[in-house]
C-alpha cells in the first residue's frame, strides 16, 4: 500500500458500493464563524469531506459554508451538492423515535437536503438504545435523509453485537481515535476484515507528539511536516483521516501529502510508537 498515490481528490470505496473522500476536515471544538471559515477554506483548498456532529453544535455553520461555497465564484470546478460529503453524528443513543427525530433534525439543521454519512457517536446507552438507534439510521437511509450509516467509538464487542443483530444495513464506517501513538489494532483489524472503513479522528494526535524524536526524524527524512507525515501514515493504512485545523495555511498544508510515500520499514517504526494515548475520550470498552 505504501506506493499508493493520495490527494484531496482521492476517494475510498465502501462495502455498500458507494464511495467517500479519503481526507475530511474535522470541525470538532469549533463554533460559529470559525467553523464557517474553516469549512470555506477547506473546500476552496480542494477538500470534499466535512465531519461535524450534533454534539459539536456546528451543523448549521458547516452546511451554510458548503452551500455558499457551491454557489460562489470559488467553485471553479462547477461542483454540485453531490460532490461534497457531509458527516454528522447522533449525540446520544436512545429509544427509536427519539433517535429518528434527532436524525431528521440534523438534516434540517445542516440545510443540505440530506446527510451523506450519519454515525452513532458512541456506544454509550446500553445494548437496547444502540440497536434502536441503529434501526433509526437504517430507516433514515431508506427514507432518503441519509446516504450512508456508520458508528463511532465502537469497540469490537459493540461491532459484534450489531452484526449479530442481523441488521438490514451494515455499518459502512467506524470512526475511532487512531494514530501511531494509539493504533487500535484490534478494532482496526476487525473493521478491515468485515468491510468497515476506519475513519481516523485526532490523526494529528491533537499536536501532543509533533516534537517526538521519531516524528521529527521521519519528517526530516521525507521533507514534510509532522502533520503531513501523520496524515500520510493514516492513508497508507487504508484509513480516512479527519485532520482538524482552523488556520488556512495549516488546513492546506495538512492535506498536501502527494509528494512522498512512507516506506514499509518506516511504517513499522511508526506503528511501534503505540502507547494507547487517548487524547480525548475512549468509550470503546463501555458496557
Amino acid at each position: 500500500m505504501a506506493q499508493q498515490s493520495f490527494s484531496l481528490a482521492s476517494r475510498i470505496k465502501l462495502a455498500n458500493d458507494l464511495s467517500m473522500p479519503q481526507i475530511h476536515l474535522g470541525v470538532y471544538l469549533t463554533s460559529g464563524h470559525e467553523t464557517y471559515q474553516a469549512v470555506r477554506w477547506a473546500l476552496e483548498a480542494g477538500y470534499r469531506g466535512i465531519d461535524s456532529a450534533q454534539m459539536y453544535e456546528n451543523e448549521r455553520e458547516s452546511g451554510q459554508a458548503i452551500l455558499d461555497f457551491l454557489s460562489s465564484g470559488a467553485n471553479t470546478a462547477g461542483l454540485q451538492r453531490a460532490d461534497i460529503h457531509f458527516t454528522t453524528k447522533l449525540a446520544s443513543n436512545s429509544a427509536y423515535d427519539t433517535a429518528r427525530k434527532a436524525i431528521s433534525r440534523s438534516v434540517k439543521e445542516c440545510g443540505l437536503g440530506y446527510v451523506d454519512l450519519f454515525l452513532l457517536h458512541s456506544p454509550y446507552g446500553g445494548k437496547k438504545a444502540r440497536l434502536e438507534s441503529w434501526r433509526a439510521v437504517e430507516d433514515a437511509i431508506q427514507d432518503g435523509e441519509v446516504k450512508i450509516g456508520g458508528v463511532s467509538n465502537y469497540g469490537v464487542k459493540h461491532l459484534q453485537e450489531l452484526t449479530a443483530s442481523k441488521p438490514r444495513i451494515m455499518p459502512a464506517v467506524n470512526q475511532i481515535e487512531v494514530h501511531p501513538f494509539n493504533t487500535r489494532k484490534d478494532i482496526a483489524s476487525f473493521c478491515q476484515e468485515n468491510g468497515i472503513v476506519v475513519e481516523a479522528y485526532a490523526p494529528l494526535v491533537r499536536a501532543l507528539r509533533m516534537k517526538h524524536p521519531t516524528i521529527a526524524s521521519l519528517s526530516k527524512k521525507y521533507e514534510c511536516t509532522p502533520g503531513q507525515l501523520l496524515v500520510r501514515w493514516s492513508l497508507q493504512h487504508g484509513y480516512v483521516p479527519l485532520p482538524k485545523s482552523v488556520k488556512k495555511d495549516r488546513i492546506i498544508e495538512n492535506a498536501n501529502i502527494e509528494g512522498f510515500s512512507i516506506d514499509t520499514e518506516d511504517m513499522k517504526t511508526l506503528d511501534g510508537l503505540d502507547e494507547y494515548l487517548v487524547t480525548d475520550w475512549d468509550p470503546t470498552n463501555c458496557p
